[in-house]
């Protein structure tokens, strides 16, 4: 019997730290998840990068480029391992594919391709912001998507804005989050990570410092 349903797990903003990731992917392992995807910044901020990578490689997840994986490449780091280094050149800044007849598309920041403008519709406190809901809604209306899935705010939501749903799943070191999404329903779960609540925001003041990515 075909089946009628897919569920993608959703991770971002890893920042060089295995344990949540562990976490998230065993996570996923449990419910059966039939694509696991990252919505980039592997690099940055932590210190277990190669070990990180490794839980990439050996689970077959799908990922693209975050800014911090960009900065990471030009830094050009005296020792790096050269499959570490092949590895970053090996990914996309994009991913896009038609699941259960919804078209996803991939971004770290925003589309079409941005690393650094990031899609922050929360306020410090995890209200949504009603202004940048619109305009983003708005703003998406021209790529004609079913699902938009980013990361780089370190904010955690699910939000239909126009004709889209677009699902941020928070960074598994920081906002202690990842999500799983099924389609073509458009169900979206939200899972705590390290054994804390996961928080909808994090790091507020650097997000509204403008023209500095997260």
């Amino acid at each position: 019997m075909k089946r009628l349903s897919a569920t993608i797990g959703l991770i971002s903003d890893v920042h060089a730290t295995a344990a949540p990731l562990r976490e998230a992917l065993a996570i996923f392992e449990q419910e059966g998840v039939d694509l696991v995807l990252c919505a980039g910044d592997i690099a940055g901020y932590g210190t277990e990068l190669e070990q990180s990578i490794e839980l990439f490689l050996e689970n077959g997840c799908t990922t693209i480029l975050g800014n911090h994986d960009v900065w990471h490449i030009e830094q050009q780091v005296k020792g790096q391992k050269m499959w570490v280094d092949t590895f970053f050149h090996n990914l996309p800044v994009a991913w896009e594919s038609t699941v259960e007849g919804k078209r996803v598309l991939a971004v770290h920041a925003s589309p079409p391709l941005s690393m650094n403008r990031g899609i922050t519709l929360l306020d410090q406190y995890g209200t949504i912001i009603c202004s940048q809901k619109e305009n983003w809604a708005y703003e998406l209306e021209e790529y004609d998507l079913d699902v938009l899935v980013v990361g780089h705010t370190h904010q955690l939501f699910a939000e239909v804005l126009g004709q889209t749903l677009v699902v941020n799943p928070g960074s598994t070191k920081f906002n202690h989050s990842c999500v799983i999404l099924s389609l073509p329903d458009l169900r979206v779960r939200s899972f705590p990570l390290s054994g804390k609540t996961s928080r909808k925001v994090w790091h507020w003041g650097m997000m509204n410092r403008e023209g500095l990515g997260t």
